[in-house]
């Protein structure tokens, strides 16, 4: 079991914050690692509860997407481990925000693909390449309509049919009007493709 909790990050611009995911050796404990503070986060230890800890070693993990910390405790000498990610909120047409969830962008695209021939893999790479899309943007809340806006580029690349069933929901095409002009475009850009 892994505890996710809020780390805030020092040196980074107000209102930054870092979801911390705590892999404790001791599966059978759950505690808050992270007590919020004013200038910065207190990382705790979960075994003793210490308010304090050192970093012994930190990489990047996930293709620079996380940092992972293994950290010693000073007061009982035990070591653990913390999974830093920058957390990405999607702000939706309610005003309702929400975390990025990826397996909510394949669910959606899942949905689009039914009866395709489009496996897992293919979706799961699809996911982070909106994940990457969005993050690139360095907004940590990204409006809900620019996740389908990333969504459509490489779904049009994976299938074209399952493209059209998601730009035809997305963009609320109703007529067969609408269908035309995007299978137009979805001609113009294979065009474009083939001979780049």
């Amino acid at each position: 079991m892994v505890a996710i909790v809020d780390i805030a990050v020092w040196n980074a611009p107000m209102g930054t914050v870092l979801s911390c995911a705590l892999l404790p050796q001791v599966r059978s404990k759950t505690f808050e690692a992270v007590r919020r503070c004013g200038e910065g986060a207190v990382v705790h230890c979960p075994f003793c509860r210490h308010p304090d800890s050192r970093v012994v070693d930190s990489r990047e993990t996930d293709e620079g997407q996380a940092i992972r910390r293994r950290r010693s405790c000073p007061e009982c000498g035990r070591r653990f481990t913390t999974v830093e990610t920058a957390v990405l909120a999607v702000v939706k047409r309610s005003g309702v925000t929400e975390p990025f969830s990826r397996e909510k962008v394949i669910k959606g695209v899942r949905r689009a693909c039914q009866g395709r021939q489009v496996d897992d893999d293919a979706l799961n790479l699809l996911a982070q390449k909106v994940e990457d899309a969005v993050r690139a943007t360095g907004s940590p809340e990204v409006p809900s309509n620019e996740v389908g806006l990333a969504i459509l580029g490489p779904l049009r690349d994976l299938d074209e049919v399952a493209y059209l069933r998601f730009a035809s929901v997305y963009r609320s095409f109703s007529s067969a009007e609408d269908f035309e002009r995007e299978i137009e475009a979805l001609r113009a850009h294979r065009e474009v493709s083939a001979g780049g």
